[in-house]
Formats: C-alpha cells, sequence, structure tokens
C-alpha cells in the first residue's frame, strides 16, 4: 500500500520559478526556454502602470497586462468591491435566475453600448463572447426562416479567440494549424493594413471602400443566403494595430445590411476605453447588431465578457417556447459583475475616456519620434493602442524572413525589452511588430520611458541583425 505523498508549500523566489518549471503550463509559451533551468519571469505585484517582479525590479506595464489593466494596478477599491459581493453572494448562476450585480451591468452596459444593443449575455471571456456571438447568429436565423445562414466572414490575420468557433474566424494560421479541422463555415477577406495596401496606396479612403467591398465580394461568392455574419475589430489588433480607414466601417454596415447579414464587433480589445470611449463603435459612430467584450470590463481584477446584442436579435426569444441553447457556469459572476461596476465608476469618477482622447496624439507623436530609426516601417493605431513595424529596409518596406524574424524577436526583442524595463509585445502574427497597449491612466512622462526605452533597444536590434 502505497500513502499519498503530502503537498509541501515551497516559498521563495528560486523555488517558486523551480516549481513553476515543474507543474505550470503556461499559455501559448515555448517551455524549451526553461528546460535546462533558465528562471521563469515571476510578477508578484502592481501598483499604477508599473509591476514588480520577485527580483524585485520593476518594469512599466507597456502591455496593461494583456489589454486588460485599464485604470492601473493596485486600486484597493476593486479589491474591496471584490471581497464585499464574495461576502454577500459569493456564486449563483444566470440559468433562469438572477442576481442583482448581473442585472445592474446588464443596465449599465446596455445604456453604454450605441443603438438598440440593449440585450446582454455575460461570459468569462472574449473568446467565449465570440463563440456565443456566432451561436446566436446560427439561431436567430433559423428562428426567422433562414437555415442556411451560418458561415462568417473575417479578416486575414485577425485573432478571435481560442474556442473551436472562435478559432475558425481567426484568420492567423499558426493558430489553427493543429487543432483542425475546425468549425466549417470561416472565410476571410483582406483587413485594413493601408502600410502594405495592395491597391490605393496613397489614397487612404479608397483603399478602405476596396477592403470592405471585399467583404461584399465574399458575401456574394458563397452566397448571401448562406452568410450569417461579419466579425471584425474596430481596431485590429494581429498584425499591429489596423485602425479602420475612413468610411471603412460605414461601408461594411450598408454591405451588412443589403444582405441581411448580422455586424458583429469584437471589443475584446477595444472597449472600456482603449480606443477613447467605452466602446470604439461608438467613438467611430456606427452600429453593429453585436458587441463582444471582455478585458478591460473589470481591468482585469476578475474575469468577465460578454456578448451585447440589439433587441431585433433577441425577439426571437422573447415569446413561446424558444430560448438560447447556451450558457456558461461563471458567466455573470456575481464577484466579477461587482467588480466591472466598481471599475467603470472609477472610469466615471476619474473620466478615462475623455483622458484617453486628450492625451492619445501625444502618445502618437512621441512613438512617431522612432520613425527616425532604420528598423522602424510604420507606427500605427489610435487611442492608446499602437503597433510599431519593423522592417530591414524602409524605402522598399522589405520585411524580415522567418528566420530572421526568429533572431529578431525571440532571439532577441521580447527578453532584451523586458531586461531594460518594458514589458510589451513582440508579435510575428503577420509582419513584425512591437506592440502597445499601456494603461489607460498614464501620460507624458509614461510616454517618454516607453519611447526611450524602444530606442535604445531597436538601435540595439538594427546592430546585431
Amino acid at each position: 500500500m502505497t500513502s499519498t505523498p503530502q503537498y509541501v508549500s515551497e516559498p521563495g523566489a528560486d523555488r517558486l520559478a523551480e516549481v513553476a518549471r515543474r507543474n505550470l503550463w503556461m499559455h501559448f509559451t515555448r517551455h524549451s526556454s526553461y528546460e535546462n533551468g533558465g528562471h521563469v519571469p515571476i510578477i508578484t505585484r502592481g501598483e499604477g502602470a508599473y509591476i514588480w517582479d520577485d527580483q524585485g525590479k520593476r518594469y512599466l506595464d507597456g502591455l496593461a497586462g494583456l489589454f486588460v489593466v485599464q485604470v492601473g494596478h493596485g486600486r484597493k477599491e476593486l479589491a474591496e468591491a471584490a471581497a464585499k459581493q464574495a461576502s454577500e453572494l459569493a456564486f449563483f448562476p444566470l440559468w433562469s435566475y438572477a442576481h442583482p450585480k448581473a442585472i445592474e451591468l446588464a443596465e449599465r452596459l446596455a445604456h453604454e453600448a450605441p443603438g438598440d444593443l440593449n440585450r446582454v449575455f455575460f461570459t468569462t471571456g472574449g473568446g467565449e463572447a465570440v463563440e456565443s456571438a456566432w451561436k446566436l447568429a446560427k439561431q436567430f436565423f433559423k428562428l426567422t426562416g433562414k437555415p442556411m445562414k451560418h458561415k462568417v466572414i473575417s479578416r486575414s490575420i485577425a485573432y478571435h479567440g481560442t474556442p473551436q468557433g472562435a478559432l475558425a474566424i481567426t484568420g492567423i494560421p499558426d493558430a489553427k494549424k493543429y487543432f483542425e479541422p475546425l468549425t466549417p463555415g470561416g472565410h476571410k477577406v483582406p483587413n485594413t493594413n493601408f502600410y502594405r495596401a495592395p491597391y490605393h496606396a496613397d489614397d487612404e479612403k479608397a483603399f478602405g471602400i476596396w477592403a470592405a467591398d471585399r467583404i461584399e465580394e465574399a458575401i456574394e461568392f458563397e452566397g448571401a443566403d448562406t452568410v450569417a455574419a461579419v466579425f471584425l475589430e474596430p481596431v485590429q489588433n494581429s498584425g499591429g494595430c489596423f485602425p479602420p480607414p475612413p468610411g471603412y466601417l460605414e461601408r461594411v454596415r450598408e454591405i451588412c445590411d443589403r444582405h441581411d447579414v448580422l455586424f458583429v464587433a469584437d471589443e475584446t480589445i477595444c472597449a472600456f476605453g482603449r480606443i477613447g470611449d467605452t466602446f470604439a463603435m461608438s467613438r467611430y459612430g456606427v452600429t453593429p447588431d453585436i458587441i463582444t467584450c471582455a478585458k478591460g470590463m473589470t481591468s482585469g481584477y476578475s474575469p468577465i465578457g460578454a456578448m451585447i446584442a440589439s433587441d431585433r436579435l433577441f425577439e426571437p426569444f422573447a415569446h413561446g417556447t424558444n430560448y438560447f441553447a447556451h450558457g456558461y457556469t461563471f458567466g455573470g459572476h456575481p464577484v466579477s459583475s461587482a467588480v466591472a461596476l466598481a471599475n467603470l465608476e472609477i472610469f466615471d469618477r476619474e473620466d478615462i475616456n475623455a483622458h484617453v482622447r486628450a492625451n492619445e496624439g501625444y502618445f502618437k507623436a512621441t512613438l512617431d519620434k522612432l520613425r527616425d530609426l532604420p528598423i522602424v516601417g510604420d507606427v500605427r493605431g489610435a487611442g492608446y493602442f499602437y503597433g510599431i513595424e519593423l522592417v530591414k529596409d524602409k524605402v522598399t518596406k522589405e520585411t524580415f524572413n522567418d528566420d530572421e524574424c526568429e533572431r529578431l524577436l525571440r532571439g532577441f526583442l521580447s527578453k532584451a525589452l523586458f531586461d531594460a524595463g518594458l514589458y510589451c509585445r513582440a508579435d510575428d502574427r503577420g509582419d513584425p511588430v512591437v506592440q502597445l497597449a499601456p494603461p489607460l491612466i498614464i501620460g507624458q512622462p509614461e510616454f517618454d520611458e516607453i519611447e526611450q526605452i524602444l530606442r535604445s533597444v531597436l538601435t540595439e536590434a538594427w546592430t546585431i541583425l
């Protein structure tokens, strides 16, 4: 008879790193980096726009964790809101029942959302929200006499989540190839990367109309009677922050209306101040049929997401025996809902959206200083959300090949930027970029710090290529 091994806590920085190597399966991580004893970066605390590791070193959080920590780290009122709610009602599902905080949060989101997007379906994250939106689109059309409409049009290189349905909507081949076959019905069109525009490279508006028209072309090719929805991010994350060209979103809205296709705005990253409004689509003045959101709703202090749908889409479920055959155990969790409400109160009290709008120009102007470096080809984005594309030749826009990207991004930049005190993302899902999405509370001093660290590290990167 064997005895059950006893769990023994192993405190201390070195022991934590050892246990992380032995037991923790990190997400999207090459664990070979640590197989020979490399130290796993361990972040132990945060305050404002800064984080500290287990060695006591401070870093500027240039990615808000993962496009999440809008109001900054260390907000005690958010922790207190969570503790208060947990002491009153720690958990109850929304399966045929409700609880006060989910009701209050749904009202708040419906008030903030554009148009008649008044129905809030809670999830625990953005990928689940995207999954929910596709399922709703399918069931809605089945209930309204158009059962063949099930396909989705989305954009190349776009990331929409990891569930099988959301992954089929994602436009990154390397993210999907290990898990195929995926949910059928996902079809891709060009994105809005004006820096590498294949047509109308001298006219951003004309390029945007061209890109939008490719959506209509895909709908017509597949057959409008088979296409349920178009999914897109207002500012596309993967590939390096592609903003919508003038007229683009308006044309997409027209195309969707013409073909009775739902327009789904995936605002998992763009919502809650990242582009200077609670919902980016409000700032761009276009109303979709569905918004998916998550991340910044609680500033990351507790997980939650949501699908916000128009009254029209809810209508078939309001009568008779119809119901949306879908749900999540932790969707609209009482603690997360309470934290989200407290987070949005901070947005109101400190006027976070106005702060972003007032400072976004200074942020861009500071990053634009990096254009004098030979490795910087483009600086693009909106609000507090920017990508810096790296090139071999600024004149020809020649990019790096796969081996060069490997050496540049994973072999040098990721570690060098972190060692220099800046946590951000060096990414090559598309052309190589450095991505920045800092907490929304920062201003010029932090902009300057980001620029100075990037300038030093990118200068060194160019010399070793």
